[in-house]
């Protein structure tokens, strides 16, 4: 009887014994699954807490979006009926749009709770960086502004702007666009345009062809005169009223120059300018007008000669 009772206590206790590491494991599993749930749930947790602002400013930030692009289209229709100049009409929108989404984005923020100091302060410390680095974009932006409000210029004009010829597609926030007449796009800083001196040719309806030709001293001033107006008169691209004019503009060593003034309509500027060109030439040829090219009369005196052979 004792030793069947021995035997039992050693079966059982070996069980015990076998059981403990089991035990052991499992308590420790149990423990670090809870640790790792205590960290995961400290590190979700806040943004748990946040999850329906940040719904909220996601779907505040979709609308707001959407808006935007309703303004962005009421306006540009409002440019276009009212007939706002549209270099102006393109560059006022590109300054509303970014203040538009300047503005969605300091809102979804707020919504987010991030204090507006912060924002204020972030926002100024960028805008003392970006105003450093970027000093000649801003400078572009200034003339833009100063190009746009005091209207030099126009969408379609020709005008030459530092040293560049041709015809204006666009003013951008920092740049303007030409077109030069062989359909070369130039792009020009505005704070160069606006420092720059500007030639607007179509600013005006009209403009005045002015053509020199020179003709020989012992050619007829008055038949030169009657052969320059003839030609005039016969350019379809000739306006009468101001009437066209020629008179003598200098007496030059080779020739006596003429002056040849004839109005046109902007347009057809140097359609006239190349037509009389050639049409003066080829009429000055027909009635035997020289075109005198610079020229040297040497004169040697025979006494001079005379000495110089003794």
């Amino acid at each position: 009887m004792s030793s069947m009772l021995s035997t039992e206590m050693v079966t059982v206790a070996t069980e015990t014994t076998e059981a403990a590491p089991v035990q052991n494991v499992v308590d420790t599993v149990s423990h670090e699954v809870e640790q790792t749930t205590s960290i995961l749930s400290n590190l979700f947790q806040p943004f748990l807490d946040k999850l329906p602002e940040l719904i909220f400013a996601v779907i505040f930030l979709a609308v707001g979006y959407f808006l935007i692009k309703q303004v962005m289209r009421f306006v540009r229709r409002t440019f276009e009926r009212s007939n706002m100049d549209g270099i102006m009409a393109s560059f006022v929108r590109s300054v509303i749009k970014i203040i538009l989404y300047v503005l969605l984005v300091v809102i979804v923020l707020s919504i987010l709770d991030v204090p507006m100091d912060s924002i204020v302060a972030v926002i100024a410390s960028a805008g003392v960086a970006v105003g450093l680095a970027l000093k000649d974009s801003l400078s572009n932006l200034a003339g833009g502004f100063i190009i746009l409000f005091s209207k030099p210029m126009k969408e379609g004009d020709t005008v030459e702007v530092d040293g560049v010829i041709g015809k204006i597609e666009a003013i951008t926030i920092l740049y303007t666009r030409i077109v030069t007449p062989d359909n070369k796009t130039v792009f020009i800083p505005n704070g160069v345009v606006s420092g720059s001196k500007i030639i607007n040719y179509t600013d005006k309806e009209l403009r005045r062809v002015d053509l020199f030709f020179g003709i020989s001293y012992e050619n007829d001033i008055d038949m030169a005169r009657t052969v320059l107006m003839d030609t005039v008169q016969a350019a379809p691209e000739t306006l009468h009223d101001p009437a066209p004019e020629v008179f003598v503009s200098s007496h030059d060593e080779s020739a006596v120059t003429l002056r040849l003034q004839v109005w046109t309509k902007s347009e057809n500027y140097w359609a006239l300018h190349y037509r009389l060109l050639e049409d003066v030439k080829k009429a000055f040829d027909r009635k035997g007008i020289a075109i005198p090219y610079p020229q040297v009369d040497v004169h040697v005196l025979e006494n001079a000669e005379k000495s110089e052979e003794k």
